[in-house]
């Protein structure tokens, strides 16, 4: 069973997340949105499908990170989220929520040995494609 497929976001604290974004946009070229940018990438195994991460900066306030005290948390893209999770509880791996669905796909939230929280998210791409097309950083 395939587990981690790669990298679905990184995303950390920031002073000011709207100066952030026009800092790297200007910068860097990042394309941004309200929520950051959105990379769009072709999956090496189906080539003619798009695959996307995401790059967020968060206000400094936030408590979409806790219980993890870090600055920072990675999202990792995972197929048969279901299976993984199950897998994960039998192995003593602490799963802090309920596997949550959205129309761009399923997310439930880990923490590592060291309390770094993790999200993991199996997406449905597609829906990436028909909101973000031509609106995406290459």
């Amino acid at each position: 069973m395939k587990k981690v497929t790669g990298i679905g976001g990184v995303f950390f604290k920031t002073n000011d997340p709207e100066k952030m974004k026009d800092w790297y946009s200007k910068n860097l070229g990042l394309v941004t949105n309200e929520y950051g940018s959105v990379f769009e990438f072709r999956k090496s195994d189906e080539p003619d499908e798009k695959g996307y991460s995401v790059w967020s900066p968060f206000n400094n306030d936030t408590t979409y990170f806790e219980p993890s005290g870090k600055d920072f948390m990675i999202n990792y893209r995972v197929e048969n989220i279901e299976d993984l999770v199950q897998e994960l509880k039998e192995a003593g791996v602490v799963i802090c929520d309920e596997i949550e669905t959205f129309e761009y796909g399923k997310f439930v939230h880990i923490l590592d040995p060291e309390k770094n929280k993790i999200e993991l998210w199996e997406p449905v791409d597609k829906v990436f494609t028909v909101m973000y097309e031509g609106k995406t950083t290459k």
